[in-house]
């Protein structure tokens, strides 16, 4: 068997003048193909294991990743008739005023579903559903009258 035998496991078809070339290098080095063959097994086995430790490291890796982000990251649970707003995924920063904001609403919960899916409705009566990312609580002002207080500056 020749190397390129071994490593790709077909043989090689070489012009004569390069086939002639390789054989006087095969009988020159004194190549052991026996050998060869062994060691690249082995090579080829080593590298096996390297890849399931590295694929192995990796599911660790993850998992760790996962669990950090989900410990840090707040659960939004909302119930029917809770008001939220809307983030305006489509908002240019350009045209519509650099201070505008980018939620819209408010709009009132129809359903949540326990997967982050909820159905919202508008003002106008229109349903839709958005994705629960998207969407925070909305906080509506109190009527309560404050009071006006008047600063008189000293001369």
């Amino acid at each position: 068997m020749s190397p390129y035998q071994l490593v790709y496991g077909k043989t090689c078809h070489l012009p004569v003048e390069i086939e002639h070339n390789a054989y006087w290098a095969i009988r020159r080095f004194n190549l052991n193909f026996f050998k060869a063959g062994r060691q690249r097994r082995q090579q080829i086995s080593e590298l096996e294991e390297w890849r399931d430790k590295a694929y192995h490291n990796a599911k660790i890796y993850k998992e760790r990743i996962k669990r950090w982000h989900d410990k840090r990251t707040k659960k939004k649970e909302f119930t029917p008739g809770d008001k939220v707003l809307l983030f305006n995924s489509r908002f240019k920063l350009f045209g519509h005023g650099k201070l505008r904001s980018k939620w819209e609403g408010p709009f009132t919960v129809v359903e949540a579903a326990p997967h982050g899916a909820v159905t919202l409705q508008n003002n106008e009566g229109n349903y839709f559903k958005v994705n629960g990312h998207r969407w925070k609580v909305f906080l509506e002002p109190n009527d309560r009258e404050y009071e006006i207080l008047n600063f008189v500056e000293d001369t």
